[in-house]
């Protein structure tokens, strides 16, 4: 699977990655349909962080279900190709077009805990995302638009402003912020 390798040579920038590897890996090796939303128990999403030309902004949407601005991204649906996943997720979700890919490999990965919510109707169990997260770049002065079923806004906010935008904090302190020192660090 070259998804499994791509993983496995993913070097973690610290121990909740070094961690999450892990679980991802096993979930791997003990489920066959973690590409998939069968796994109830978790399967695997990929996310965007996409930034603007200076660097000084991320391109975000307001999620109906977790009530705040947030990344954009979705499920694998049984999709390998998670970066394909995340550009189609943004592309579906904001409108952009011009989408430019600043690293080919993983920029971070993650598991995520869903807490049980309703999503078209239907109770979805609690459950976890296998996130990877890929590194992105769109011009702020594209024309964007909303995905009504999914999000009610989306907009571009200043990297150093989340904290006012975020309501998940455990997202903003583990998973954003470690995204923004990483990216500065790798000079992107």
């Amino acid at each position: 699977m070259q998804l499994k390798e791509q993983i496995e040579n993913y070097k973690p920038y610290n121990e909740q990655e070094e961690k999450d590897k892990e679980i991802i890996l096993k979930y791997i090796n003990n489920f066959d349909d973690v590409l998939t939303r069968n796994n109830e128990f978790g399967h695997f999403t990929a996310s965007s962080w996409v930034i603007n030309k200076e660097r000084t902004k991320v391109l975000m949407i307001y999620h109906n279900i977790y009530d705040s601005w947030s990344w954009t991204g979705g499920h694998a649906d049984g999709e390998d190709n998670l970066l394909g996943t995340a550009m189609r997720e943004l592309k579906e979700e904001t409108g952009a077009k011009d989408i430019k890919v600043l690293k080919d490999d993983i920029f971070s990965l993650e598991v995520i805990c869903v807490n049980g919510h309703v999503k078209r109707g239907k109770y979805v169990g609690s459950h976890v995302h296998l996130n990877l997260t890929y590194l992105l770049e769109v011009d702020e002065n594209e024309d964007l638009r909303i995905k009504e079923d999914e999000n009610s806004g989306v907009k571009w906010i200043d990297i150093n402003e989340l904290d006012k935008y975020v309501t998940e904090k455990w997202v903003l302190e583990n998973i954003y912020k470690k995204l923004i020192k990483k990216m500065k660090e790798d000079n992107f």
